[in-house]
């Protein structure tokens, strides 16, 4: 039996902190695990924005309740769970997500929480430690041949784990950096690639 991993954000759906930075004008909130590569580093130039703004949650997930997946995300993702079992490994929150696992028929997303408190996010609680390639391994030991695709630099432990692995849309900076990880581009591409 086979896995596919694949990253959430960039790769079905939109970046969900871009969304928020449009909503609220918060420029901060641009950056990504395509320009920080430490998760922690990002994670808490997010949340001091987020608090110096006075960005509740509720703003955030009206937000978040406006993104669509990615044009071609759904498609994609039907012809995959044909071919695999397939499960989304993401940095994101279950309270960010939700709104979007749903546009994509509830795949299994396996990712973070935050800890909110009076509608103001106030920290997180990480799955795990590396939890992307925690999962790989998880899914091997079981017996499972695990294929991954993502885009960006949290990414790479899981695409290293992985038995298959290919970056999907990553930026040159990301992917030079790891030039024996083949790269595609469009849901076509990946398709092939999988196949």
């Amino acid at each position: 039996m086979k896995v596919l991993c694949l990253d959430l954000e960039g790769v079905l759906v939109p970046e969900i902190w871009h969304g928020v930075a449009r909503a609220t004008g918060i420029e901060a909130l641009l950056k990504t695990t395509r320009d920080i590569p430490v998760y922690e580093d990002l994670m808490r130039l997010r949340l001091d924005a987020v608090e110096r703004h006075g960005v509740t949650m509720g703003e955030i997930r009206r937000t978040i309740d406006g993104l669509d997946p990615l044009p071609g995300a759904k498609e994609f993702l039907a012809w995959a769970r044909e071919r695999f079992q397939v499960a989304i490994l993401s940095d994101t929150f279950y309270e960010f997500a939700m709104p979007l696992m749903a546009k994509l028929d509830f795949p299994l997303l396996l990712c973070h929480r935050l800890v909110v408190e009076d509608d103001r996010i106030v920290g997180y609680r990480l799955r795990q430690e590396r939890p992307k390639a925690a999962a790989v391994h998880a899914f091997q030991s079981l017996g499972y041949e695990v294929t991954a695709a993502g885009d960006s630099y949290n990414d790479i432990d899981m695409l290293r784990a992985a038995d298959h692995a290919c970056f999907f849309r990553a930026p040159d900076r990301v992917a030079d950096a790891h030039g024996d990880i083949p790269r595609v581009e469009t849901y076509e591409e990946l398709r092939e690639a999988l196949d």
